[in-house]
């Protein structure tokens, strides 16, 4: 068998569809009206960030004090969390500027779904610091405008800081590459609306897409040049993530590999929150002849990699303590694995170094009940990473009569439910409004892997 049949033995896209039918079959889904799984999902999505806000009104009117907090615990839910949904944005803005750059034609089935859940990741992780500060209203205070208050100005030295214009351009970046990438499909909704209200909202946002070589030259210059600049995005965002405790004298936190690290653990659970969302899209709206399992397969790959990455870290951590002859660093990584946190050390292992190499097995990658429950379970262990690292370098510190253990009130807990809510609401909402699959560039790759006889309209 030669290496061209075996190419064309596994197509892009599956069904051998024409051009029309990929803009009726994409379109489906937002022309129709919903069904009642879709309402069922929303409820509970709405409803947990109903709780979420609720509870964060509670926590601004009584104070910070409804945390769990203790003396020697001032980080814990809040933090965990935050790196937490940083990290799931990581796998949108590499599937749409990496794989873009290295011309990895399979992304086009994905990257639309990708660059929005980034998007709502980090609406969802800018909440965490904001809150924790206790006065929200004074949130602005970090950003460097000119004031009046003299000479007092923010602290850019503070890794904290870092993460303010880290995380703001992150965002920018990506909702522009987002929206840009989606001007040629909402012109498509704009020529397809029957409705008034339709036809100017889509048109509207389309920017007066006219379908031209010289337009579509345009676009794909800017897609191009914001890749280019989303790019360097993926590792330095993580990497400022990692200094807010990379910089400090904290055993356990100041050590060298924590911005590689961190890189690599975000792509890792980014990709399998992009797993779990795309077998349950493709199901749900079904698109399995676009979002097949050759993009499952490609994605397991990268988990794989990934989560060998992140396992290798864990490994160099404990060497490195132990090479240092630091009495301080070593106690810190033998009270992660045996002492009153183990719990957590161990289900971190579990999750991102053992249940990940399940997926160097073929059948199991082919098979998507397997593939949706190895993307919950790598994305539990990532929380408990994040947990691990914070709590167990801080509920023990120098003195012994400081120790303290820490416990999530129902707060925190509510709190981080409200995130979820936030997340899907959002998600819900933008696969019943907006094209879930870019059906521009589906339409490029649409020969890609399959023989060419026979034209398409």
């Amino acid at each position: 068998m030669n290496c061209e049949k075996a190419f064309l033995e596994k197509p892009l896209i599956e069904g051998n569809k024409s051009f029309s039918q990929i803009s009726d079959e994409i379109c489906a889904p937002v022309e129709r009206k919903p069904g009642k799984l879709w309402y069922i999902s929303f409820f509970f999505a709405v409803s947990a960030l109903t709780l979420g806000i609720v509870l964060v009104t509670y926590q601004i009117l009584v104070g910070i004090g409804t945390w769990g907090l203790n003396k020697t615990v001032g980080w814990a839910f809040d933090i965990t969390n935050f790196v937490f949904w940083v990290g799931i944005g990581h796998a949108g803005t590499l599937i749409s500027a990496i794989l873009l750059l290295f011309r990895q034609k399979w992304r086009t089935s994905v990257n639309r779904a990708a660059e929005a859940m980034t998007i709502f990741a980090v609406m969802c992780a800018g909440v965490f610091p904001i809150i924790h500060m206790g006065r929200p209203w004074l949130a602005f205070w970090t950003l460097p405008y000119p004031n009046s208050r003299g000479p007092l100005w923010v602290n850019f030295t503070s890794p904290l800081l870092w993460d303010v214009f880290a995380i703001s351009t992150y965002f920018i970046i990506s909702f522009v590459f987002w929206y840009i990438g989606m001007v040629p499909d909402l012109a498509t909704l704009r020529d397809r609306a029957t409705g008034k209200v339709k036809k100017f909202v889509y048109g509207l946002f389309s920017l007066g897409w006219d379908g031209s070589s010289r337009t579509w030259h345009r676009y794909e210059i800017l897609s191009l040049i914001l890749a280019g600049l989303a790019t360097p995005l993926v590792v330095s965002v993580h990497t400022i993530v990692s200094m807010d405790f990379a910089t400090s004298v904290i055993p356990g936190w100041h050590t060298t590999i924590f911005p590689p690290y961190f890189v690599c653990g975000a792509v890792f659970s980014g990709f399998a929150m992009v797993l779990t969302l795309m077998i349950i899209t493709r199901k749900v709206l079904s698109l399995e002849e676009y979002i097949t399992m050759k993009h499952i397969d490609c994605m397991c790959k990268i988990v794989i990699l990934t989560g060998s990455i992140v396992g290798l870290a864990y490994m160099t951590e404990f060497f490195i303590a132990w090479y240092s002859g630091v009495e301080y660093e070593q106690y810190v990584f033998m009270n992660r694995a045996k002492g009153p946190y183990a719990w957590a050390y161990w289900t971190m292992v579990s999750c991102n170094v053992i249940s990940p190499q399940l997926l160097w097995f073929k059948k199991i990658r082919s098979n998507l009940v397997f593939v949706f429950m190895l993307s919950i379970v790598v994305n539990i262990g990532m929380w408990f990473e994040r947990f691990v690292i914070i709590v167990t370098s801080l509920h023990r510190d120098y003195l012994p009569s400081s120790w303290a253990m820490y416990t999530p009130t129902f707060v925190e807990v509510g709190e981080f439910i409200g995130s979820f809510g936030l997340f899907f609401t959002c998600f819900l909402l933008f696969a019943r409004f907006l094209p879930v699959v870019n059906m521009a560039e589906v339409k490029g790759v649409l020969n890609v892997g399959r023989k060419t006889e026979g034209a398409h309209d």
